[in-house]
């Protein structure tokens, strides 16, 4: 099989590594990667190649015809989706989007402006989520797109974007569309001097290990599960080199959570009882503490801190305790096979039992019925 995915970013070596993985537990296949960057030329080597099937990332039509002519099957692992006709996996965009929206959220943050790429779907994508699940919350949201300056030179751009930035209401949140471009918010605010992330608190996309320590802070960013969108493509791949039908065109995999780094790692509550509250509960909710233990560590009745958590941060300390360990419990589902009786010792929960009451309140499904269904998806 042939793989015309470039290496030059985190998210696509994820996806060649999930290639990698499904080729080794279902076989030896003979895989051919060749040099290739985003939205190249179709390689001369396709036309004249003899092997059994194809995976690419489709940017382009001379790319989408190439793939065509060569009449084998082919998953396509694009956001362009120039071919509809084909199978296709890509990232859940709007998981993304929430992932984002909930991080920022979840630090008190209460004015939000994302930046994007328009050129790209999957930026499109995600800004149409973000927004629209702060809106359903009674938020607005800013928007710029790089693109619209794109025909001037950077420094002018970068200008641009720091006077944007340095008029939004502060504190904000900020998604950036992929981690260049949350670096590129970075450097904005350094050269508008507003502070991250105290004035602004800034994430990514695609948790490009390079890309994000690399920048000035450390940048926080949604880690995709590349390597499942990977080993999804390749699983889809061996299907139809064997002759069998695909029965869904269309897969999006769901991201593994935050990676938080300095960038985003600000609480926006002026409540200075009810901030300390918060940090005890991010700090210790998988212990097992309840509103009892926070209460040991302000100074505070429990209808007072009751009253004035709900006021900053919109919930009570019992559902944030609740929030904290649950995502916690949805982390460990995701990207680790231990058992529920050992998610739930590790989360806090006594018994198996509460924990899967608790997580089908919270998600409406059964932890058992939660993980088959984030794996059969992908």
């Amino acid at each position: 099989m042939a793989l015309l995915v470039e290496t030059s970013n985190g998210y696509a070596r994820g996806l060649l590594r999930g290639v990698i993985d499904y080729a080794r537990d279902h076989g030896h296949w003979s895989v051919y990667l060749g040099e290739h960057g985003r939205g190249d030329e179709p390689p001369r080597w396709l036309a004249r190649w003899d092997g059994d099937g194809i995976i690419a990332r489709i940017e382009n039509e001379r790319i989408a015809r190439a793939v065509t002519r060569s009449g084998r099957p082919v998953v396509d692992v694009s956001a362009a989706r120039l071919l509809p006709e084909l199978p296709w996996v890509e990232t859940d965009d709007r998981a993304i989007a929430q992932q984002a929206a909930e991080h920022l959220l979840e630090r008190g943050i209460r004015h939000f402006a994302y930046f994007g790429d328009e050129r790209f779907n999957w930026s499109n994508w995600r800004q149409e989520h973000f927004c629209e699940l702060l809106e359903k919350q009674g938020f607005d949201c800013a928007v710029y797109s790089a693109s619209a300056a794109s025909k001037r030179d950077w420094e002018h751009e970068e200008d641009e974007l720091a006077d944007w930035l340095a008029g939004l209401p502060k504190p904000v949140g900020v998604m950036a569309c992929y981690d260049i471009a949350g670096r590129v918010v970075l450097d904005a605010c350094r050269r508008a001097r507003v502070k991250v992330p105290d004035e602004v608190a800034v994430v990514g996309v695609d948790n490009d290990g390079l890309v994000c320590e690399l920048s000035d802070p450390p940048l926080s960013s949604v880690q995709p599960d590349s390597r499942r969108t990977g080993y999804t493509a390749a699983s889809l791949l061996d299907r139809m080199m064997r002759g069998r039908r695909v029965k869904k065109l269309s897969y999006r995999i769901p991201p593994l959570g935050v990676v938080t780094r300095q960038s985003s790692s600000v609480l926006a509550v002026t409540d200075q009882d009810v901030a300390e509250a918060v940090r005890y509960i991010r700090d210790h909710a998988c212990d097992g503490i309840n509103v009892k233990d926070v209460l040991q560590r302000v100074p505070l009745s429990r209808r007072a801190l009751e009253a004035r958590f709900v006021k900053a941060v919109g919930r009570t300390p019992h559902a944030e305790v609740e929030r904290v360990r649950l995502e916690r419990v949805r982390h460990l589902l995701l990207v680790t096979d231990l058992s529920i009786a050992e998610v739930a010792r590790r989360t806090g929960f006594r018994h198996q039992e509460y924990l899967s009451v608790a997580f089908r309140r919270y998600t409406g499904q059964s932890p058992t019925a939660f993980r088959s269904e984030a794996r059969a998806g992908a």
